[in-house]
C-alpha cells in the first residue's frame, strides 16, 4: 500500500508477534489525521514515519528517526511521545531508526528545526496510543471511557481498578484508532520541562561503540585519502611503488583529484601514505589571506552590490543627519573542528551499496551516491551512527560519497578515515566576511538611517535583510557582494548570523554611545517603534525580543552598579528563537577578565531542561572560543593551520560561569541548537569595550590583545 498523499497523517496498529501494540505514525504536514488498523502484512508496505511499540512486559520502545549530533534529539523526541502517552519513562526504550525518509520524512540535523517540525505530530502519536489503551481498559471493565484516566503507564478507573499498558497492549491493538485526539493542556505536562538524562549517556560513559569512528565490520579494509594540499591544485601524477611494498597495504588508487591508500589497519595506511610520491599542478588561483584583504576592500567600494532591501530615502537620511557613525567588522574563515573527524563505511555490492557513518543529511548522501551509480535510492542503505560533533560540516556529504566511490573501485568494504590534518586543512569552512555599517542619528540620538554592506567569500548573501534593527528604522539599505573563491565553504553553526550578530550588536553599541543612550534603552526604543510603526517586512516578533531582554537585564542586574564589574550586552534572533546575553568582566591589571555570562532564551516550551541548558552552555562556549581565537589563514591556496597545535580553541580553564534562564511563555518549541551562539561575540566585544575602552572590529579578539583571564 502506498502513502495516500491526501491523507498524509495516519496511525496504524498491529499486534506484535509476541503480542502487544505497535503504532506507526506520520508527521507529514497533515490535511487530516486519520488513524487506521494495520495488519501485519500491511505493516511492511505502508509508508510509516516512526513506530511506537508497547510490549506485554510494559516496555515501550520509541524509535527516534533524526541523526543525533549531541543536540539531544534522540531523547527529546521520545519525551514528547511519552508525555502524551502518559508513559512511565523508566520503562521507555529508545532506538535509533535507520534511514528511511518514506517513513520518517525529515531525517536531518540542521537549522535547529527538528522539534519545531515534529512537535504536534509527536504529541498526536502519544495521545492516540493513550486513547486506545483507555478504550481497551474501558471495554475490559465495561465502564465508560470517561471514567478512566492514565498515569505513568497505567489506565485507572475511578473505582480504583488499574491495568498496566503492557496488560492492555494486545487488546488495544484491536481497537480502531480515533480520528481525532485531545492533546494535553500544556499546564499538565509532567515529563516535558523536567531534566531527563540522555538515552545514550551510559553507553557513551562506558565506551560503547556508538560513533562512526568506532564502526567495524568483518572483512572491512581501512583507507585514507591524500587530497590536494592547496585549494586550486589538481593531481598531476603519483608513484606508489614503495607504498605498495609496505605491510598490510592492499591498494593505492587514484580517483578524481585524490589518491587513496587502502590497507588492513589505519596505522599501516598512515605509514604507507607518507611513502606515496605525488605531483600536483595548478588548476585555479592560489589565494592568500592578503589577496582576500584586497578583495574585501574592492567589494565594499564596489558600486555593483546586490541590493536586498531598501526602505525610505537612505541618501537623504545621511545628508540630513546630526551625526553619522561608520564602522567595518571582519571575521576569518573557520574550520568546524568536530572532535570526531570525518569518516564513513561503504560496501559496494554491484547493484546496491551499504553505508554506515555519521551524517547530518543522510538522505542527501543517499541520493548523491544513488545518482553516482545510477541506481535507485532505496538500493543505498545508510545506518546512522551517533556523531561526535559536526557544527554544519556533516551537512556536506563529500566524505560519504568518496567512501562509496572508493569501495566501488577496490570492490571491497572499506572505511575511509580523515586525519585531524585532513579535516582542518582540507575541509569546508565558514566563509570569511566583512561588513561596512553606517548609521545616521538626530540630536536626540535616534537612528534615522541604517546601511549594511556585506562582502563575503563564497557566502552568497552575507546579510539578513529582514533582521533587527531593520523594520524599526525609516531609511534602510541592505546590500552585499560575493567573491567566488576556490576555497570550499559551507554552513557553519548558525550560518551567517554566527558573525553578523557580533558585528550588528557591536555597531549598535557604537550608535547608542554616539547618541548618548544606554545600549539596552536604544534597542528597547527600536523594538517599541517596530511594534507601533513597523517599516516593511520583519521576521522577528518585537514583543518576544523585549521579554528576552528584560529577563537577562533583571537577572544580571543591568544598570545597577557592581564594583569592579563591566557589563556588555547583546541580543539576537535566529532560527526562530531569541537569545539575550550579558557578559561581565573585571579589569585585572589592565586586562579584561571574563567572569560570567548571563543568558535569557526564548525558544518556546523547553522539552528537556538539562539538555536545553547544555545546548546554551555549549553554544556560548563555542561562540566565545571562536570569537577569541578562531582564525584560519591561507598562503598560496593552503591553510596555514592544520591541527590543534596551530589552531587555537578555547580551553576548559577559560570557560566562565554561565547562568541560563528560559522565558516561560507556553509557545510551541522553536530552535535551540544554534540561536545561543550568535549573540556571544557581541556581548564579549561590548564588555571588552566597557572594560578597556578598546573597540574590537575583527575576530579573533586574542590577536588584538584581548584575553580571557
Amino acid at each position: 500500500m502506498s502513502t495516500n498523499q491526501s491523507r498524509r497523517d495516519f496511525f496504524k496498529t498491529s499486534a506484535t508477534a509476541a503480542g502487544g501494540l505497535v503504532l506507526g505514525f506520520g508527521w507529514f504536514s497533515s490535511e487530516a489525521f486519520e488513524p487506521g488498523v494495520l495488519t501485519k502484512t500491511a505493516a511492511d508496505t505502508i509508508d510509516f514515519n516512526a513506530y511506537l511499540a508497547i510490549a506485554p512486559s510494559g516496555i515501550i520502545t520509541i524509535y527516534s528517526p533524526n541523526p543525533e549530533i549531541g543536540q539531544g534529539i534522540k531523547t527529546a523526541f521520545p519525551i514528547v511521545v511519552a508525555e502524551e502517552l502518559d508513559a512511565d519513562w523508566s520503562k521507555v526504550k529508545v532506538e535509533q531508526s535507520p534511514l528511511d525518509t518514506k517513513k520518517f520524512e525529515r531525517q536531518l540535523t540542521g537549522g535547529s528545526g527538528a522539534i519545531r517540525h515534529s512537535w504536534e505530530r509527536l504529541r498526536k502519536a502519544g495521545a492516540t496510543a493513550r486513547a486506545m489503551l483507555m478504550e481497551a481498559a474501558a471495554k475490559k471493565w465495561s465502564v465508560p471511557v470517561s471514567e478512566c484516566s492514565t498515569s505513568k503507564g497505567f489506565v485507572m478507573h475511578s473505582s480504583g481498578k488499574k491495568l498496566s499498558y503492557g496488560e492492555l497492549a494486545t487488546d488495544a491493538a484491536q481497537i480502531t484508532p480515533p480520528t481525532t485526539v485531545k492533546l494535553k493542556d500544556k499546564s499538565n505536562f509532567t515529563l516535558i520541562g523536567t531534566s531527563v538524562r540522555g538515552v545514550d549517556s551510559k553507553a557513551i560513559l562506558t565506551g560503547k561503540n556508538l560513533f562512526g569512528i568506532d564502526y567495524k565490520r568483518d572483512g572491512m579494509l581501512n583507507a585514507m585519502i591524500q587530497r590536494p594540499p592547496a585549494f586550486g591544485l589538481k593531481l598531476k601524477s603519483f608513484d606508489a611503488t614503495e607504498a605498495k611494498k609496505m605491510p598490510g597495504i592492499t591498494d593505492v588508487v587514484s580517483f578524481g583529484n585524490k589518491v587513496a591508500i587502502v590497507g588492513k589497519t589505519t596505522w599501516e595506511v598512515m605509514q604507507a601514505r607518507k611513502a606515496v610520491k605525488i605531483e600536483w599542478e595548478k588548476e585555479k588561483d592560489l589565494e592568500s589571506s592578503a589577496d582576500h584583504d584586497r578583495i574585501f576592500k574592492e567589494m565594499l567600494n564596489s558600486t555593483t552590490a546586490t541590493v536586498h532591501r531598501k526602505d525610505g530615502d537612505i541618501e537623504a537620511a545621511f545628508k540630513n543627519a546630526y551625526k553619522v557613525i561608520e564602522a567595518e567588522y571582519q571575521c576569518p574563515f573557520l574550520p568546524h573542528s568536530p572532535m570526531e573527524p570525518m569518516n564513513f563505511f561503504a560496501h559496494f555490492k554491484g547493484d546496491s551499496i551499504e553505508m554506515a557513518g555519521p551524517s547530518q543529511t543522510p538522505q542527501n548522501a543517499q541520493n548523491q551516491i544513488a545518482k553516482m551509480f545510477n541506481m535507485a535510492p532505496e538500493k543505498v542503505t545508510i545506518e546512522l551512527t551517533r556523531m561526535g560533533g559536526g557544527f554544519g560540516r556533516r551537512l556536506n556529504t563529500d566524505y560519504a560519497v568518496e567512501a562509496a566511490e572508493l569501495s566501488s573501485i577496490i570492490k571491497a568494504p572499506v572505511k575511509v578515515t580523515w586525519s585531524r590534518e585532513d579535516d582542518t586543512a582540507g575541509g569546508i569552512y565558514r566563509p570569511a566576511v566583512r561588513y561596512r555599517f553606517k548609521a545616521s542619528i538626530d540630536k536626540a540620538g535616534n537612528i534615522t538611517g541604517y546601511m549594511l554592506h556585506g562582502a563575503g567569500m563564497n557566502a552568497g548573501n552575507a546579510t539578513r535583510p529582514d533582521n533587527f534593527p531593520v523594520g524599526a528604522i525609516e531609511n534602510t539599505l541592505i546590500q552585499s557582494n560575493d567573491h567566488k573563491s576556490p576555497i570550499t565553504t559551507g554552513p557553519w553553526r548558525a550560518p551567517i548570523t554566527n558573525f553578523l550578530a557580533y558585528a550588528e550588536q557591536a555597531f549598535l553599541d557604537e550608535v547608542a554611545m554616539a547618541g548618548g543612550k544606554d545600549p539596552i534603552q536604544l534597542r528597547m526604543e527600536l523594538l517599541e517603534k517596530s511594534i507601533k510603526s513597523p517599516v516593511g517586512k520583519i521576521t522577528y516578533e518585537p514583543e518576544r525580543f523585549r521579554e528576552a531582554i528584560k529577563l537577562v537585564a533583571d537577572k544580571a542586574g543591568w544598570g545597577k552598579k557592581k564594583k569592579g564589574v563591566y557589563q556588555g550586552f547583546s541580543v539576537y534572533f535566529s532560527h526562530n528563537s531569541y537569545v539575550a546575553q550579558i557578559a561581565e568582566m573585571a579589569n585585572v591589571k589592565g586586562k579584561p577578565v571574563l567572569k560570567k555570562v548571563y543568558a535569557s532564551v526564548d525558544c518556546g516550551i523547553v522539552i528537556n531542561e538539562s539538555s536545553a541548558q547544555n545546548q546554551v552552555y555549549g553554544a556560548i562556549v563555542d561562540g566565545l572560543g571562536h570569537a577569541m581565537y578562531g582564525n584560519l589563514t591561507f598562503k598560496d591556496g593552503a591553510p596555514q593551520q592544520d591541527n590543534f597545535n596551530k589552531y587555537r580553541l578555547i580551553r576548559y580553564n577559560e570557560v566562565p560561569d554561565i547562568e541560563v534562564h528560559f522565558v516561560k511563555n507556553g509557545i510551541d518549541p522553536t530552535g535551540l541548537g544554534e540561536p545561543a551562539l550568535p549573540p556571544t561575540g557581541g556581548a564579549i566585544a561590548n564588555a571588552i569595550f566597557k572594560t578597556t575602552g578598546k573597540r574590537l572590529y575583527n575576530q579573533p579578539f586574542a590577536e588584538q590583545g584581548a584575553t580571557l583571564g
